[in-house]
């Protein structure tokens, strides 16, 4: 299986995913801590999280799968959502947890 079938299989099988740096419990660098305590506040319940620290091929691949250079990303219903800074819009303007709650209906 490639690295891409690997990540496309993860974002498929989960309602939320995000591919961070570190974990929930010790995100190794601010905007994955960021990106957690955001899906966190706009109730995620249930996030499947990929620490790419732990894979450098899911590492490169991920950047590779939405076109997105930065880390942390965030998908929800298999769709990409954006990182940390669009994480932070998209929670001020109430649509995180809109998104957040959607995937609840889908799960």
């Amino acid at each position: 299986m490639s690295v891409q079938d690997t990540i496309r299989e993860q974002v498929q099988g989960h309602p939320i995913v995000l591919y961070m740096k570190g974990s929930p419990q010790f995100p190794q660098c601010g905007f994955s801590a960021t990106a957690t305590q955001l899906l966190k506040m706009a109730g995620a319940e249930q996030v499947y999280t990929v620490d790419v620290l732990q894979n450098p091929d899911i590492r490169d691949g991920i950047k590779q799968f939405a076109n997105w250079p930065t880390i942390p990303q965030l998908y929800v219903n298999g769709e990409f959502v954006g990182g940390c800074d669009i994480m932070k819009e998209l929670y001020q303007s109430g649509e995180l947890t809109k998104i957040v709650g959607q995937s609840k209906k889908t799960a």
